[in-house]
């Protein structure tokens, strides 16, 4: 299949170049933005997008690809710093300008021949955001558009095939965006838009097929969420009884969600072991405070349940997770200059000495992919409706100490959300909705006495692949409905907060 690789200097945006290309069905990867030219070459990329980042290309430890990526014959887009890089390169003169582009800006189309080619508009919206700009350009290169405070906002050399754009196409404000891309990475690099779920499926179950052996065997966690699920709905295609999937109850679900979970595996015709382990869980959890602590901690306890019941039940060779693009990248896993977020338990939590091999196959999906594949396999529709739930359950969700005490009214409370939204007709419509709870107390008065109790917070967000998201705008009666009924029927709970911190700069889930 072909594909156009996007070497990450630390954008924000460099998984939305990534998905963009994916939605005009070009199969994209984000890589390390120093991979070796050769360890590059084995990836067979048609083009190479050079993605934006925070550095400047004048800094003395600015972050630099593999020089001999520039004279490989392989198309190369830049984008914002990966268009400085390009410039820099081939001997052009980058400078800090005098007047910083943040946000929407007019750009003014010069040339039409393949960057630009069927965009009729003569003068497009672009979304910029730098403080450098190409003062001198590289000998072979050309100015395609530009805006009122930057003349070279679109470079290029068709001899070569180097482009460079110091605004951001990936973006929803830029109009025309995904065009440019397309042009990028269909007539200039010539990919074929041969990605589709219906596709992955395909190549998915030829290669699981090819890793798993004849004799060996596969142990797959499940939650009950989308992603594990698809991931047994996925291997049970492929090797069939050769599959056997687990599921634990670590005491940090959601209100009835062990009932769902067996429920929906005897639907699907899967086979599921159930190991109840909630005081074992709670016990380990206690006293602990810090979020990356406790991550560790369920990710651990998590392995230590799968050595034990592939030993009663096996053997097994594999463990199958539900592993996620986003929580690669978020984990620091995908090689980017950016920090770690978080440490997600599919990928950065689980032990060394766990001695089972690891398939993850939905590891380069975002979630709306995940959606859609798991259609094709035929999960039922209430669970991709469903919203996400974290790994490792309200532990996330519990600010401080696991206690019951914080468990019960987290779980009440989520519940009640979920409920009223429903009743609204909202809980299609967005993406993620729950209650926080942390060890924060206020005062409050309940039948003309006064109460000290727990501040709850509601968390409700939009969002397409979890890698952004916005804080949803609801209307003022439902909150209101929602906060009466969290602080009627919730047992210690005297006040409840709304939530209207973004991502970036705020997670979805507070730990």
């Amino acid at each position: 299949m072909d594909k156009i690789v996007v070497l990450d200097f630390g954008s924000q945006y460099s998984h939305l170049i990534c998905r963009r290309l994916r939605e005009i069905n070009v199969y994209c990867e984000v890589l390390p933005y120093n991979i070796p030219l050769s360890e590059l070459k084995s990836n067979h990329p048609k083009g190479i997008i050079l993605s934006g980042g925070p550095a400047s290309v004048y800094s003395e430890k600015s972050p630099r690809p593999d020089n001999k990526i520039f004279d490989a014959g392989i198309p190369i887009l830049g984008i914002c710093y990966g268009h400085q890089l390009l410039v820099d390169h081939f001997g052009g003169k980058i400078k800090r300008t005098d007047r910083r582009e943040y946000g929407r800006a007019d750009l003014i189309i010069e040339n039409k021949l393949d960057l630009f080619k069927n965009i009729d508009n003569e003068v497009i919206k672009c979304w910029m955001s730098h403080g450098d700009a190409a003062e001198v350009l590289p000998t072979g290169f050309k100015i395609l558009a530009h805006t009122p405070s930057s003349s070279s906002a679109a470079v290029g050399n068709y001899q070569k095939g180097l482009y460079g754009l110091q605004f951001h196409p990936e973006v929803v404000h830029t109009e025309k965006g995904v065009e440019i891309l397309k042009n990028f990475s269909q007539i200039i690099s010539k990919a074929k838009p041969e990605w589709s779920m219906e596709s992955f499926i395909e190549i998915s179950i030829s290669n699981i097929r090819k890793a798993i052996g004849k004799e060996e065997r596969v142990l797959c966690a499940v939650s009950g969420g989308i992603d594990s699920t698809t991931v047994a709905a996925l291997l049970k295609k492929a090797i069939g009884d050769k599959l056997c999937c687990v599921f634990v109850n670590h005491g940090l679900l959601r209100k009835n969600e062990e009932k769902k979970v067996v429920d929906l595996f005897k639907y699907m015709g899967i086979e599921v072991i159930y190991v109840n382990a909630d005081k074992r869980f709670l016990e380990k959890l206690g006293g602990v405070k810090d979020p990356e602590k406790k991550r560790f901690i369920i990710g651990e306890e998590f392995a230590d349940i799968f050595v034990e019941v592939a030993k009663k039940n096996g053997p097994f060779q594999w463990l199958a997770q539900g592993t996620l693009y986003p929580d690669v990248i978020e984990s620091g896993v995908s090689g980017g200059p950016a920090a770690i977020i978080k440490t997600h338990h599919n990928v950065g939590g689980l032990p060394k000495w766990l001695n089972l091999k690891v398939i993850e196959p939905l590891s380069m999906l975002y979630k709306d992919e995940v959606r859609k594949t798991a259609s094709l396999l035929g999960v039922p529709h209430d669970l991709l409706i469903r919203h996400p739930f974290p790994g490792p359950g309200l532990a996330v969700r519990i600010i401080g100490e696991v206690t019951p005490e914080k468990l019960r009214i987290s779980r009440h409370a989520s519940e009640i959300v979920e409920t009223e939204l429903q009743k609204a007709d909202f809980y299609d419509k967005i993406w993620q909705a729950f209650a926080i709870v942390g060890d924060d107390k206020a005062v409050g008065v309940t039948g003309d006495e006064r109460t000290y109790g727990h501040i709850v917070t509601i968390r409700v967000v939009d969002s397409i692949d979890a890698m952004t998201a916005d804080w949803t705008r609801l209307p003022p009666e439902l909150i209101e409905r929602i906060s009466n009924r969290i602080t009627n029927e919730v047992e210690n709970v005297a006040w409840v907060c709304y939530a209207v911190s973004s991502k970036p700069p705020a997670t979805i889930e507070p730990q």
